[in-house]
């Protein structure tokens, strides 16, 4: 179904109208100095001045009229979207406490019911949030252990790279598996083979969950929740949760079997051994219960496989249509490393690649929308009043393109992270991971992945399109989702000799 033919509009129209009078506006108009923005229609706010496949895109474009804090209404939601580094941090750092909640978007809320870590509220995500990241340091990330694991599967990725012999493949599935192991090693104490029926149907819930949640139809569902049956997105979203609960599930039922407190294995034994201990105290209302267990699993799954492998894809089909950048890699690789096992250590060594790695992420914008904010209390910004409970946008695509920081922001120019004399220089700016109390919980295993997978296959492999495919014509275009993946492309992996 056309999401905006006449047929929906009337429909969205005659659904909404009762639930918009009723909510009424937003904004309470006496109070001063409210965030700018366009004048909304009747009903469908600003809807139709918004791509709904690209939005970030829309909302850059506004803030060229409007200025770096404005606010849009999208059918009945109204939001304010910050723009810009300067404006982002002053947000998102410097007033950290302030915009550190979770709006309460229907399909989040739908989806995640305030469990978990990504999307709940309040105590829930203080609480989730704290043991997630211990329990994440006690198992290793950021440590020796961790990238003794990655290592080991790095081998098992340039395997699979090796048995095409040359020939042309597509690497989704392929990358997909191999960083999801890494999480899962962690998770759930094991890895999968890349061939495995059960990690490749988890690994395809995930993947189409991501891509809806940024689909016109989920789009069109938050904003005008009445109109839910007309969202065949959602549903998708919900079963593909539920197969992906039950698998959850079923492994800790298996793990509850085996359940040692002086041999913890994994995530899932170290929760359930918390959860024994609450239930000795009595405490009938505390966090660690089964709901809880499945969600933040399922969001440390989902976070910890989706935007490293995404991002690695995009690292290969920039090298494949920059193949000076390529080399100029290879050739810092072999001058350091030589043959030897890549490792962490490296990374100081490796300036040029250390800089590529970092392009790669600020020009592939995988997030481009950020997860989105909302207002603990009333504040200012940027002499702009928001209410408490607004809900907030901020823009991470207006960031990693601002203008003001980047020299050739719409460019893949490494050089924006090196110095004069070819030094890796820091960017402020480079908030691939966003900033403040809602940032990426597994930002140190996601650089040190990043690194140790992409320099070993830069060690190993010179990376061309297909044949009869030119550099020319690899298309730079992200595909639609709630994040930005590459095109679907295949590509010749060439041993180096």
């Amino acid at each position: 179904m056309d999401l905006l033919d006449p047929v929906s509009l009337f429909l969205l129209f005659v659904l909404s109208l009762a639930f918009y009078l009723k909510r009424g506006n937003f904004w309470n108009t006496s109070k001063p100095n409210l965030p700018p923005g366009p004048r909304p229609w009747p009903l469908i706010g600003n809807l139709h001045l918004v791509d709904l496949k690209r939005p970030y895109r829309t909302m850059s474009q506004l803030s060229r009229q409007y200025g770096p804090v404005f606010s849009i209404q999208m059918g009945s939601q109204n939001m304010v979207v910050l723009t810009g580094y300067e404006t982002v941090k002053e947000a998102l750092v410097n007033q950290a406490d302030a915009f550190a909640e979770r709006p309460m978007v229907p399909m989040f809320e739908d989806f995640a019911k305030g469990y978990g870590v990504v999307f709940s509220h309040g105590e829930n995500w203080k609480v989730m949030r704290r043991f997630t990241l211990t329990t994440l340091r006690d198992y290793g990330m950021g440590k020796r252990t961790i990238e003794d694991r990655i290592v080991e599967e790095c081998h098992f990725l340039l395997q699979k790279f090796e048995s095409y012999k040359g020939k042309p493949f597509e690497t989704t599935v392929i990358m997909n598996t191999a960083v999801a192991n890494i999480i899962v090693s962690i998770l759930l104490g094991k890895r999968y083979e890349y061939e495995d029926p059960t990690f490749e149907r988890l690994l395809k819930l995930v993947n189409e969950n991501i891509r809806l949640a940024g689909s016109p139809s989920v789009t069109l569902y938050n904003m005008f929740p009445a109109l839910r049956f007309l969202s065949g997105g959602r549903k998708t979203v919900l079963k593909n949760r539920d197969e992906l609960y039950a698998f959850i599930q079923a492994t800790f039922i298996e793990h509850l079997k085996e359940l040692d407190v002086n041999d913890q294995r994994s995530f899932i034994d170290a929760f359930l051994i918390r959860q024994e201990e609450e239930k000795n105290k009595n405490q009938t209302n505390g966090f660690f219960h089964n709901e809880n267990l499945k969600s933040v699993v399922g969001n440390l799954f989902a976070a910890g496989m989706e935007t490293t492998s995404t991002t690695l894809r995009w690292g290969l089909l920039l090298m494949m249509k920059y193949p000076e950048v390529q080399n100029k890699v290879q050739q810092e690789i072999t001058k350091v490393i030589g043959s030897a096992q890549p490792q962490i250590e490296h990374r100081s060594k490796l300036p040029y690649t250390d800089a590529v790695i970092h392009e790669i992420q600020r020009f592939a914008n995988i997030l481009p929308m950020n997860l989105p904010h909302a207002t603990t209390v009333d504040v200012t910004l940027k002499g702009y009043f928001i209410p408490k409970g607004t809900h907030i946008l901020p823009l991470l695509y207006s960031v990693l393109y601002d203008e003001s920081q980047w020299e050739k922001p719409l460019q893949f120019y490494p050089e924006h992270f090196l110095d004069s004399e070819g030094r890796f220089v820091k960017r402020d700016a480079f908030l691939p991971f966003s900033a403040g109390r809602r940032m990426c919980a597994g930002e140190t295993l996601a650089k040190m992945e990043l690194f140790l997978f992409f320099v070993s296959l830069l060690q190993r492999f010179t990376f061309q399109p297909a044949p009869g495919t030119s550099k020319e014509d690899l298309d730079l275009t992200p595909e639609v989702g709630f994040t930005t993946p590459p095109m679907p492309y295949r590509f010749c992996a060439l041993p180096r000799s």
